[in-house]
């Protein structure tokens, strides 16, 4: 009886011992953080920060917006923390398989990014930066609207201009003038091009332009979908993209620029990306996000099941 005691109080122990060391390799790390290509600054900043609180090693990985969101899709590849430029990819990707809920945190706007070298830079306005891309000699560059937000938003863009500007044709004609070699996969990656001179301009996000010390062109409110009050003439704007099935489409439907992040469902350490998520929404990590050009909203919005209680009852969480 003893013996059998005995062993049955060893193997509690052990199974506590196991569940203590389960707990500490999720709270050490390292942090596995994906995140669109505009948030590579401002959520490095924001980790470095929350790594000198709580000294805890990170591994961040940036991509375009929609490749990232494959990397779980298609790759099985799962992080702790998943933060993309479009909080609608959520819906459209993500939930409810590989994430129960997303949450609104940060906006942007689009603008028209150059250099003091770009071709008519002297002459470019907010009412006639279409002309000068149009113009012959003129390189113009966006991103891959199959990979990247910001390049289905510079489409989006373009078929506003076209009624904003009340010129017939005026989409088609903007698309045909930037060619295939001026399409990069990831908006962070037109910025070497502009700086090298092999591009005049870029559609950009502002947060980018300002990070990188770029110049831009600022768009009127009703192209550049960074107004809330301008929705549904955004809405009036739809671009086809490829969908997470061969052959599938996806339609992105043009709204204000609202960036989401979530902890995915097999987050490989759920309990330390939910402290780096609480600092990140906290005020010091808005402070963070802002001061590298990052437009951090005053109060975030969550959307799905299971989210974290501070989160999904709508409470600013204080900093862990």
């Amino acid at each position: 009886m003893r013996t059998l005691l005995g062993i049955v109080v060893f193997a509690l122990a052990c199974s506590a011992e196991n569940d203590r060391a389960a707990a500490n390799v999720e709270d050490e790390g390292p942090l596995v953080v994906f995140n669109a290509g505009s948030l590579a600054r401002p959520l490095r900043a924001a980790l470095d920060t929350f790594q000198l609180r709580e000294g805890i090693r990170f591994e961040q990985e940036q991509a375009g917006s929609l490749e990232t969101a494959r990397k779980l899709t298609e790759l099985g590849r799962v992080p702790d923390v998943i933060a993309l430029a479009d909080h609608e990819i959520f819906p459209q990707l993500l939930v409810p398989e590989h994430a129960s809920w997303y949450a609104r945190f940060a906006r942007n706007r689009m603008v028209l990014a150059h250099t003091p070298r770009s071709l008519h830079v002297d002459a470019i306005t907010p009412g006639n930066w279409w002309q000068i891309v149009l113009r012959p000699k003129v390189e113009t560059g966006h991103s891959d609207p199959n990979l990247d937000p910001a390049g289905y938003r510079a489409l989006l863009v373009m078929q506003l201009a076209e009624r904003y500007y009340r010129q017939p044709g005026l989409a088609d004609r903007l698309k045909r003038a930037i060619p295939a070699r001026n399409i990069r996969p990831k908006e962070i990656d037109l910025v070497g091009l502009l700086e090298t001179g092999e591009l005049d301009y870029a559609f950009e996000y502002e947060s980018v332009a300002r990070g990188a010390s770029l110049g831009y062109v600022e768009l009127p409110d009703s192209v550049s979908l960074g107004s809330m009050r301008d929705s549904a003439f955004y809405a009036t704007a739809t671009v086809r993209i490829v969908g997470h099935r061969p052959g599938a489409t996806i339609t992105m439907r043009g709204e204000p620029i609202v960036y989401g992040l979530s902890i995915p469902r097999r987050a490989p350490h759920p309990r330390l990306a939910e402290r780096f998520v609480r600092f990140l929404l906290s005020d010091d990590g808005r402070r963070v996000l802002r001061a590298n050009h990052l437009d951090a909203l005053d109060s975030t919005v969550a959307s799905g099941t299971d989210a974290p209680a501070w989160l999904s009852e709508g409470r600013a969480p204080a900093a862990p």
